[in-house]
C-alpha cells in the first residue's frame, strides 16, 4: 500500500522544499480546541500532523509538552478521544495524521483494535517512541494488514545493526532524534543529527525526518539541508498556550517559511 506520509513528503520535495511535520497534544487546552488547532496547523503549512494522546508517564516529553498533556488529562481526556480527534481533523483537512503514542495504551486497548479504529478514523499510522522493531511483531503485522505507517525512532547512539533494522521496518519516515534527551527548544541543534541522517542514508532510508529541539525557521532550514523533514513540537505547543489558535497559526507560517529556504 502507498504510504500517505511518504507521499506528502515527496509532494513537498516536488514543490522544491522540505517537509514540515507539526506536533500537538490531543485535548489541550480542551478536545475541541485541540482539533481546531490541528486543522489550523495543517492550513498554515504543516505537511504531516503528529498528534500526541496524553499519557501519565511521558518519559520523552519536555516541560512544555508535559504541562500540556497533564492539563489534558486533568480535563478528562480519554483514549477514545484520540480517534474522535483524528476523525474530525481528517474530515476537515487533507493532511496525513500520525499518532505519536507510548506503547502501553496501545497494548491495553488491543493492538489490532487500535489499528482498526485508527484506520477507520482516517489516521495514517503511529510513531512509537518507546518500542523497538524487534519488540513490535504484533504492531508490524497489524500495520501491514491495515496499511498504516509505522515510524520507529533512530538515535545518535543506535548501532549500525539497529539502524539497519529500523530502516527496514519503518514506513513513512524514520524519526531521527537530533540529540539525546527529552523534547524541548534548544539554541543549537546537535551536529549528531547530520551524522545520524548520513548513517541512515547508508542503510537505504528513503525518508528521514529530524525532531527534538527544532523551534524556529532558521533551524528548520538548517535541518532540511540534509534531512527530508523537520519535526516541531514544543514551539507549537508554546504558541498555542500563549497565543491561542491565532498564535499557533502565525508560528506555523513562520516555521513553514523555513522549508522554502532549505537546500534539500
Amino acid at each position: 500500500m502507498t504510504s500517505r506520509v511518504a507521499a506528502a513528503i515527496d509532494a513537498a520535495h516536488a514543490a522544491g522544499r522540505g517537509a514540515f511535520v507539526g506536533y500537538l497534544p490531543i485535548g489541550f487546552p480542551d478536545l475541541r480546541t485541540s482539533i481546531d488547532a490541528a486543522v489550523a496547523l495543517a492550513e498554515n503549512g504543516a505537511d504531516v500532523l503528529e498528534l500526541g494522546p496524553p499519557y501519565s508517564d511521558p518519559v520523552m516529553d519536555g516541560t512544555v509538552i508535559q504541562e500540556a498533556t497533564q492539563a489534558a488529562l486533568a480535563g478528562g481526556f480519554r483514549l477514545r478521544d484520540t480517534f474522535t480527534a483524528v476523525r474530525e481533523i481528517t474530515r476537515r483537512v487533507d493532511v496525513p495524521v500520525l499518532v505519536m503514542t507510548y506503547w502501553n495504551p496501545v497494548l491495553q486497548y488491543g493492538v489490532d483494535r487500535y489499528a482498526d479504529d485508527l484506520l477507520a478514523a482516517g489516521g495514517a499510522g503511529l510513531i512509537t517512541p518507546d518500542i523497538t522493531p524487534e519488540a513490535a511483531p504484533e504492531w508490524i503485522a497489524a500495520s501491514e494488514r491495515t496499511g498504516l505507517d509505522r515510524v520507529f525512532l533512530a538515535a545518535p547512539t543506535s548501532t549500525d545493526e539497529r539502524l539497519e533494522l529500523i530502516v527496514r521496518q519503518s514506513t513513512g519516515f524514520v524519526y531521527t532524534v537530533s540529540t539525546m534527551g527529552i523534547t524541548g527548544e534548544r539554541a543549537q541543534l546537535d551536529a549528531a543529527a547530520r551524522t545520524l541522517v548520513a548513517r541512515l542514508r547508508e542503510h537505504g532510508v528513503e525518508h528521514a525526518c529530524v525532531g527534538i529541539g527544532i523551534s524556529n525557521a532558521d533551524q528548520v532550514a538548517g535541518v532540511l539541508e540534509y534531512a527530508d523533514g523537520a519535526i516541531v513540537g514544543t514551539a507549537l505547543v508554546r504558541a498555542l498556550r500563549e497565543g491561542g489558535i491565532d498564535g499557533l497559526a502565525a508560528t506555523a507560517r513562520s516555521l513553514a517559511a523555513g522549508t522554502a529556504r532549505s537546500a534539500n
